[in-house]
Protein backbone atom coordinates (compact mmCIF):
# COMPACT_ATOMS: atom_id res chain seq x y z
CA UNK A 1 0.00 0.00 0.00
CA UNK A 2 2.94 2.35 0.67
CA UNK A 3 3.89 2.26 -3.02
CA UNK A 4 0.31 3.00 -4.08
CA UNK A 5 0.25 5.92 -1.65
CA UNK A 6 3.40 7.33 -3.25
CA UNK A 7 1.83 7.06 -6.70
CA UNK A 8 -1.23 8.89 -5.37
CA UNK A 9 1.07 11.65 -4.09
CA UNK A 10 2.54 11.96 -7.57
CA UNK A 11 -0.94 12.40 -9.04
CA UNK A 12 -1.62 15.18 -6.55
CA UNK A 13 1.58 16.88 -7.73
CA UNK A 14 0.38 16.66 -11.35
CA UNK A 15 -2.97 18.21 -10.45
CA UNK A 16 -1.33 21.03 -8.54
CA UNK A 17 0.93 21.90 -11.48
CA UNK A 18 -1.32 21.46 -14.51
CA UNK A 19 -0.89 25.13 -15.35
CA UNK A 20 2.91 24.90 -14.99
CA UNK A 21 5.78 22.88 -16.42
CA UNK A 22 5.51 19.45 -14.77
CA UNK A 23 8.86 18.05 -13.65
CA UNK A 24 8.98 14.33 -14.50
CA UNK A 25 12.07 13.85 -12.32
CA UNK A 26 10.11 15.27 -9.39
CA UNK A 27 7.37 12.72 -10.07
CA UNK A 28 9.96 9.96 -9.93
CA UNK A 29 11.36 11.24 -6.64
CA UNK A 30 7.86 11.35 -5.13
CA UNK A 31 7.28 7.74 -6.17
CA UNK A 32 10.82 6.77 -5.06
CA UNK A 33 11.95 5.71 -8.52
CA UNK A 34 13.63 7.15 -11.60
CA UNK A 35 11.92 9.37 -14.15
CA UNK A 36 11.99 6.53 -16.70
CA UNK A 37 10.58 3.94 -14.30
CA UNK A 38 7.82 6.32 -13.28
CA UNK A 39 6.76 6.86 -16.89
CA UNK A 40 6.78 3.12 -17.56
CA UNK A 41 4.74 2.31 -14.44
CA UNK A 42 2.30 5.08 -15.31
CA UNK A 43 1.89 3.91 -18.90
CA UNK A 44 1.27 0.30 -17.85
CA UNK A 45 -1.18 1.14 -15.06
CA UNK A 46 -3.15 3.88 -16.80
CA UNK A 47 -3.03 2.61 -20.38
CA UNK A 48 -1.80 5.92 -21.87
CA UNK A 49 1.60 7.66 -21.71
CA UNK A 50 2.12 10.20 -18.94
CA UNK A 51 2.39 13.06 -21.45
CA UNK A 52 -0.97 12.11 -22.98
CA UNK A 53 -2.68 11.94 -19.59
CA UNK A 54 -1.41 15.40 -18.70
CA UNK A 55 -2.55 16.75 -22.07
CA UNK A 56 -6.03 15.30 -21.60
CA UNK A 57 -6.35 16.71 -18.09
CA UNK A 58 -5.31 20.18 -19.25
CA UNK A 59 -7.65 20.19 -22.23
CA UNK A 60 -10.49 18.84 -20.08
CA UNK A 61 -10.09 21.67 -17.58
CA UNK A 62 -9.68 24.18 -20.40
CA UNK A 63 -13.08 23.15 -21.73
CA UNK A 64 -14.70 23.83 -18.36
CA UNK A 65 -13.15 27.29 -18.19
CA UNK A 66 -14.28 28.17 -21.72
CA UNK A 67 -17.85 27.19 -20.88
CA UNK A 68 -17.66 29.47 -17.85
CA UNK A 69 -16.74 32.49 -19.94
CA UNK A 70 -12.97 32.20 -20.26
CA UNK A 71 -11.32 33.82 -23.28
CA UNK A 72 -9.63 31.44 -25.73
CA UNK A 73 -6.26 33.21 -25.65
CA UNK A 74 -6.23 33.41 -21.84
CA UNK A 75 -7.12 29.75 -21.40
CA UNK A 76 -4.56 28.70 -24.03
CA UNK A 77 -1.75 30.53 -22.25
CA UNK A 78 -2.84 29.26 -18.84
CA UNK A 79 -2.48 25.63 -19.93
CA UNK A 80 0.87 26.06 -21.64
CA UNK A 81 0.02 26.67 -25.30
CA UNK A 82 2.16 29.28 -27.04
CA UNK A 83 -0.39 30.09 -29.74
CA UNK A 84 -4.16 29.90 -30.26
CA UNK A 85 -3.56 27.64 -33.27
CA UNK A 86 -1.70 24.96 -31.29
CA UNK A 87 -4.31 25.15 -28.55
CA UNK A 88 -7.13 24.82 -31.10
CA UNK A 89 -5.52 21.70 -32.63
CA UNK A 90 -5.06 20.05 -29.26
CA UNK A 91 -8.54 21.04 -28.10
CA UNK A 92 -10.20 19.70 -31.25
CA UNK A 93 -8.32 16.39 -30.95
CA UNK A 94 -9.86 15.86 -27.53
CA UNK A 95 -13.30 17.46 -27.75
CA UNK A 96 -13.98 17.28 -31.49
CA UNK A 97 -14.85 20.98 -31.65
CA UNK A 98 -12.91 24.26 -31.56
CA UNK A 99 -12.43 26.32 -28.38
CA UNK A 100 -14.71 29.07 -29.70
CA UNK A 101 -17.47 26.53 -30.33
CA UNK A 102 -17.02 25.24 -26.77
CA UNK A 103 -18.00 28.67 -25.43
CA UNK A 104 -21.54 28.25 -26.73
CA UNK A 105 -24.27 27.13 -24.36
CA UNK A 106 -25.43 23.54 -24.69
CA UNK A 107 -22.32 22.25 -26.48
CA UNK A 108 -21.18 18.78 -25.36
CA UNK A 109 -17.58 18.35 -24.19
CA UNK A 110 -15.55 15.35 -23.04
CA UNK A 111 -14.37 15.11 -19.46
CA UNK A 112 -11.16 13.34 -18.41
CA UNK A 113 -11.26 13.23 -14.61
CA UNK A 114 -8.26 12.74 -12.37
CA UNK A 115 -7.33 9.08 -12.15
CA UNK A 116 -6.79 7.19 -8.90
CA UNK A 117 -4.29 4.40 -8.29
CA UNK A 118 -5.59 1.43 -6.34
CA UNK A 119 -4.88 -2.26 -5.90
CA UNK A 120 -6.94 -4.47 -8.18
CA UNK A 121 -7.09 -8.12 -7.12
CA UNK A 122 -7.69 -10.17 -10.25
CA UNK A 123 -6.18 -13.62 -9.72
CA UNK A 124 -7.25 -14.79 -13.17
CA UNK A 125 -3.74 -15.51 -14.51
CA UNK A 126 -1.01 -17.05 -12.37
CA UNK A 127 2.47 -15.51 -12.31
CA UNK A 128 5.53 -17.65 -11.67
CA UNK A 129 8.29 -15.74 -9.88
CA UNK A 130 11.09 -15.98 -7.36
CA UNK A 131 12.99 -13.37 -5.32
CA UNK A 132 16.80 -13.67 -5.30
CA UNK A 133 19.66 -11.50 -4.06
CA UNK A 134 22.65 -11.53 -6.43
CA UNK A 135 26.08 -9.95 -6.18
CA UNK A 136 27.42 -7.56 -8.83
CA UNK A 137 28.29 -8.86 -12.29
CA UNK A 138 29.81 -7.46 -15.48
CA UNK A 139 28.25 -7.58 -18.92
CA UNK A 140 29.55 -7.01 -22.45
CA UNK A 141 27.25 -6.16 -25.33
CA UNK A 142 25.95 -3.86 -28.01
CA UNK A 143 24.36 -0.65 -26.74
CA UNK A 144 22.04 2.13 -27.89
CA UNK A 145 20.74 5.20 -26.02
CA UNK A 146 17.15 4.92 -24.87
CA UNK A 147 14.43 7.51 -25.16
CA UNK A 148 12.74 8.74 -22.00
CA UNK A 149 9.46 8.20 -23.85
CA UNK A 150 8.37 4.61 -23.19
CA UNK A 151 6.35 4.34 -26.40
CA UNK A 152 9.43 5.20 -28.47
CA UNK A 153 11.41 2.42 -26.80
CA UNK A 154 8.65 -0.09 -27.56
CA UNK A 155 9.45 0.53 -31.24
CA UNK A 156 13.20 1.09 -31.22
CA UNK A 157 14.31 -1.78 -28.98
CA UNK A 158 12.70 -4.59 -31.06
CA UNK A 159 14.29 -2.99 -34.13
CA UNK A 160 17.67 -3.03 -32.35
CA UNK A 161 17.29 -6.75 -31.63
CA UNK A 162 16.45 -7.42 -35.28
CA UNK A 163 19.50 -5.46 -36.42
CA UNK A 164 21.94 -7.26 -34.09
CA UNK A 165 20.61 -10.63 -35.20
CA UNK A 166 20.80 -9.76 -38.90
CA UNK A 167 24.27 -8.16 -38.96
CA UNK A 168 25.97 -10.88 -36.89
CA UNK A 169 26.48 -8.78 -33.77
CA UNK A 170 24.46 -11.17 -31.61
CA UNK A 171 26.49 -14.20 -32.71
CA UNK A 172 29.74 -12.45 -31.69
CA UNK A 173 28.59 -12.32 -28.06
CA UNK A 174 28.45 -16.07 -27.46
CA UNK A 175 32.25 -16.68 -27.54
CA UNK A 176 32.82 -14.14 -24.70
CA UNK A 177 30.00 -15.43 -22.45
CA UNK A 178 31.28 -16.75 -19.12
CA UNK A 179 28.00 -18.57 -18.34
CA UNK A 180 27.64 -16.90 -14.95
CA UNK A 181 24.12 -16.22 -16.16
CA UNK A 182 23.03 -18.46 -19.02
CA UNK A 183 21.42 -16.70 -21.95
CA UNK A 184 21.40 -13.36 -23.75
CA UNK A 185 20.14 -10.36 -21.83
CA UNK A 186 18.33 -7.20 -22.83
CA UNK A 187 19.21 -4.63 -20.16
CA UNK A 188 17.64 -1.22 -19.58
CA UNK A 189 20.22 0.61 -17.48
CA UNK A 190 21.49 4.03 -16.46
CA UNK A 191 18.61 5.16 -14.25
CA UNK A 192 18.97 6.97 -10.95
CA UNK A 193 16.77 9.55 -9.24
CA UNK A 194 19.57 12.11 -9.52
CA UNK A 195 20.87 11.67 -13.07
CA UNK A 196 19.70 9.56 -15.98
CA UNK A 197 21.62 8.32 -19.00
CA UNK A 198 19.30 5.54 -20.16
CA UNK A 199 21.01 2.90 -22.27
CA UNK A 200 19.80 -0.42 -23.62
CA UNK A 201 22.25 -3.33 -23.88
CA UNK A 202 22.00 -6.64 -25.69
CA UNK A 203 24.61 -8.46 -23.68
CA UNK A 204 26.05 -11.50 -21.91
CA UNK A 205 27.97 -11.87 -18.65
CA UNK A 206 31.69 -11.87 -19.39
CA UNK A 207 35.19 -11.53 -17.86
CA UNK A 208 36.88 -11.11 -21.27
CA UNK A 209 38.36 -7.90 -22.69
CA UNK A 210 35.78 -5.78 -24.49
CA UNK A 211 35.76 -6.60 -28.24
CA UNK A 212 35.82 -3.73 -30.69
CA UNK A 213 32.40 -2.20 -31.23
CA UNK A 214 31.01 -3.45 -27.91
CA UNK A 215 30.48 -1.83 -24.50
CA UNK A 216 30.83 -3.06 -20.93
CA UNK A 217 28.64 -2.29 -17.93
CA UNK A 218 28.83 -3.23 -14.26
CA UNK A 219 25.54 -4.26 -12.69
CA UNK A 220 25.54 -3.75 -8.95
CA UNK A 221 24.22 -6.27 -6.48
CA UNK A 222 20.43 -6.16 -6.06
CA UNK A 223 17.49 -8.13 -4.83
CA UNK A 224 15.61 -9.23 -7.94
CA UNK A 225 12.02 -10.31 -8.46
CA UNK A 226 12.40 -12.78 -11.34
CA UNK A 227 9.40 -13.74 -13.48
CA UNK A 228 9.20 -16.54 -16.05
CA UNK A 229 7.41 -16.29 -19.37
CA UNK A 230 7.21 -17.58 -22.93
CA UNK A 231 5.60 -16.79 -26.26
CA UNK A 232 6.02 -14.71 -29.43
CA UNK A 233 8.04 -11.52 -29.20
CA UNK A 234 7.82 -8.67 -28.38
CA UNK A 235 4.17 -8.88 -27.29
CA UNK A 236 4.64 -11.67 -24.74
CA UNK A 237 7.38 -10.00 -22.75
CA UNK A 238 5.71 -6.57 -22.88
CA UNK A 239 2.49 -8.12 -21.59
CA UNK A 240 4.36 -9.85 -18.74
CA UNK A 241 6.09 -6.58 -17.80
CA UNK A 242 2.71 -4.85 -17.71
CA UNK A 243 1.24 -7.52 -15.43
CA UNK A 244 4.24 -7.25 -13.09
CA UNK A 245 3.56 -3.54 -12.64
CA UNK A 246 -0.24 -3.64 -12.50
CA UNK A 247 -0.94 -6.98 -10.77
CA UNK A 248 2.09 -8.07 -8.75
CA UNK A 249 4.01 -5.01 -7.60
CA UNK A 250 1.18 -3.05 -5.87
CA UNK A 251 0.40 -5.88 -3.43
CA UNK A 252 3.81 -7.57 -3.24
CA UNK A 253 5.35 -5.72 -0.31
CA UNK A 254 8.12 -4.52 -2.64
CA UNK A 255 8.90 -1.33 -4.54
CA UNK A 256 11.12 -0.59 -7.50
CA UNK A 257 14.81 -0.21 -6.68
CA UNK A 258 16.76 2.27 -8.75
CA UNK A 259 18.53 -0.32 -10.84
CA UNK A 260 18.47 -1.82 -14.32
CA UNK A 261 15.67 -3.99 -15.67
CA UNK A 262 16.78 -7.24 -17.27
CA UNK A 263 15.18 -9.45 -19.88
CA UNK A 264 16.95 -12.83 -19.93
CA UNK A 265 16.34 -14.91 -23.06
CA UNK A 266 16.76 -18.65 -22.52
CA UNK A 267 15.31 -19.54 -25.93
CA UNK A 268 15.75 -16.59 -28.32
CA UNK A 269 13.47 -17.79 -31.15
CA UNK A 270 11.17 -14.72 -31.54
CA UNK A 271 8.12 -16.88 -32.27
CA UNK A 272 8.50 -19.18 -29.26
CA UNK A 273 10.81 -17.35 -26.89
CA UNK A 274 11.44 -18.54 -23.33
CA UNK A 275 12.50 -15.70 -21.06
CA UNK A 276 12.75 -14.20 -17.60
CA UNK A 277 12.09 -10.62 -16.51
CA UNK A 278 14.31 -9.39 -13.66
CA UNK A 279 13.00 -6.40 -11.70
CA UNK A 280 15.24 -4.79 -9.03
CA UNK A 281 13.22 -4.39 -5.82
CA UNK A 282 13.43 -3.25 -2.22
CA UNK A 283 11.01 -4.04 0.58
CA UNK A 284 8.32 -1.42 1.10
CA UNK A 285 8.66 0.74 4.19
CA UNK A 286 4.97 0.60 5.00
Amino acid sequence: MEWINKLEESLAYIEEHLTENIDYKKLGRIANCSEYHYQRVFSYMVGVPLSEYIRRRRISLAGVELQHGGKVIDVAVKYGYESPNSFTRAFKNIHGITPSQAQKEGVALKSYPRIKFQISIKGDVEMEYRVETKSAFRIIGAAIPMSKEIETNFKEIPAFWAKTAKDGTLAKLFPVMNHEIEGVMGISAGFTKEEEKPTYYIAVTSDDPVPEGFSEYQIDGYTWAIFSGSGPMPHSIQELEKRIVTDWLPSSGYEYANGPDIELYLEPDPMKAVFEVWVPVVKSEG
